[in-house]
């Protein structure tokens, strides 16, 4: 799922590669999301529920089994970690 950046939004925030390793069950991973979306950054969701391929290329990743891990242009943060996202993407 991608939200899409308004016109307004700083050039920088259309700039990040972001991607959200997610299941639907998963709380943290919902949280995230939303702050993601509440600071109008668009991510890529990628449910390693489904997708077993995308479930080992997560770990290969992050070196993590659990979500959500979010890479912002190639850098994982496991986790909600708020101060992290922020500090990648430039908030």
């Amino acid at each position: 799922m991608t939200t899409a950046s308004p016109a307004g939004a700083r050039s920088a925030q259309r700039a990040h590669r972001v991607l959200v390793f997610t299941t639907p069950s998963c709380p943290w991973c919902n949280r995230a999301k939303a702050y993601l979306r509440e600071r109008r950054v668009p991510f890529r969701e990628i449910d390693v529920s489904r997708d077993a391929a995308a479930a080992r290329d997560m770990i290969r990743r992050s070196g993590q089994m659990g979500v959500p891990v979010i890479e912002i242009d190639g850098r994982p943060v496991v986790g909600f970690d708020r101060r992290q996202i922020d500090r990648l993407l430039g908030l």
